[in-house]
């Protein structure tokens, strides 16, 4: 945790709750005063007011191969200044960093977006962290999950997190651009891949729980950008040296619905649990 000045309290706690905090203790390796204290930020963050995670459309119609739609950029910004998504055609992945949104296209390269330009899906909300947490030496992809894992108190939330660090090693890759209604999995099948060195750089994006993957990418969903904002993709593997970690939990979910024809008559019932897999890997 970065330093703050802390205060000592007693609690009395019920025997449900004393059961609850035992279990997540048991689960996570946190002592209890560090769950109570994630909790409670929670907790005071959910009272203030507006801040939802917003998506442009389901992602399952993504995964269906829906690949136009009427979402323009504009109209993404002003639902938040921090996120990621894709463009229509499936033109590259999105990054929507400190207001500004990125696109990397299957060179492995960063390009401007205009306010006109269009999106089948996009995942943002206005980033205000709630905690920030440092790490110190060398870490993996494993090991940032696993504290990940740890500093989430709760698996049934939604959470955006950022990473500014130093990277010894990334590797991400980008879709490139493909024809309405080619379903993802097949879409996805033959990307560019990209690895970077000794860079400096942000990876940006949700934990979304297992029981919304109709709506988003269940679990960790995180794409990367260099800090010259010249190169990036989605986030396939990396090791750390160091870094700064902040999260915001977002009490709030707002789903849009799209009225293009493609949408109103497309078929969304199918599990898309294999397939969303295999395209996010």
């Amino acid at each position: 945790m970065a330093d703050e000045k802390m205060t000592e309290l007693e609690l009395l706690l019920s025997y449900d709750i004393l059961t609850q905090l035992t279990g997540t203790m048991e689960r996570t390796g946190c002592s209890a005063a560090e769950i109570i204290e994630q909790a409670l930020r929670q907790f005071l963050h959910t009272k203030r007011e507006g801040n939802s995670v917003y998506l442009s459309a389901p992602i399952n119609a993504l995964v269906e191969g829906l690949y136009v739609e009427n979402t323009t950029i504009s109209e993404v910004r002003r639902h938040g200044d921090f996120g990621l998504g894709t463009f229509n055609h499936l033109d590259g992945e999105m990054l929507l960093l400190d207001g500004k949104v990125y696109q990397i296209r299957s060179d492995g390269k960063v390009y401007d977006v205009g306010d006109d330009e269009r999106s089948p899906f996009a995942c943002v909300t206005f980033f205000s962290p709630d905690t920030f947490d440092d790490i110190r030496g060398d870490s993996g992809a494993s090991d940032l999950t696993g504290l990940l894992d740890r500093l989430i108190p709760s698996l049934n939330m939604l959470y955006a997190i950022r990473v500014d660090g130093i990277f010894t090693s990334v590797r991400c890759r980008a879709a490139s651009r493909s024809e309405n209604y080619t379903p993802l999995v097949e879409a996805t099948r033959d990307q560019s891949v990209f690895d970077f060195d000794d860079v400096k750089g942000c990876l940006a994006g949700f934990y979304t729980p297992a029981f919304m993957a109709s709506l988003n990418a269940p679990g960790f969903h995180l794409h990367f950008l260099t800090e010259d904002r010249r190169h990036g993709g989605h986030l396939i593997d990396f090791t750390l040296k160091d870094a700064r970690i902040g999260i915001q939990h977002v009490p709030r979910l707002e789903v849009g619905l799209p009225v293009t024809l493609d949408y109103l008559t497309v078929d969304l019932t199918r599990d898309i649990g294999e397939d969303l897999e295999k395209a996010e890997k």
